[in-house]
């Protein structure tokens, strides 16, 4: 069997997550969260969008985590993050997560804004 390691860069993997807080590299955070190659820090919700439109030209695709169960995004919230050029994936918190993991260790230019479970 072969095992890889895996290189993060400057990203930080989700390390955690349970009622109302994840744990990103290491750091909990309470509430809402984005993380990002530029960072990890409290996120105000699906309607705080200014920090999302932020990471347009470092990150191709934003994995919005909307919570126990999917749902979808707000109409005018996925139009402005298409308009600045990053790919919109709404899943729940958890597939949100697993998957920001698997292309964070890919070196894909992602991010991911989650809402607790």
């Amino acid at each position: 069997m072969r095992l890889n390691e895996i290189d993060f860069n400057d990203a930080k993997p989700v390390d955690g997550y349970g009622p109302g807080f994840f744990r990103i590299g290491g750091q909990v955070i309470e509430g809402p969260v984005i993380a990002a190659p530029s960072g990890t820090r409290r996120w105000g919700g699906l309607d705080d969008v200014r920090p999302l439109l932020d990471l347009a030209g470092q990150t191709d695709v934003i994995f919005i985590g909307t919570g126990v169960e999917i749902a979808h995004l707000p109409d005018a919230l996925r139009d402005q993050l298409e308009a600045a050029g990053m790919g919109v994936e709404p899943m729940s918190s958890p597939a949100a997560a697993r998957t920001y993991n698997v292309l964070l260790s890919e070196g894909r230019r992602i991010a991911l804004a989650m809402l607790p479970i």
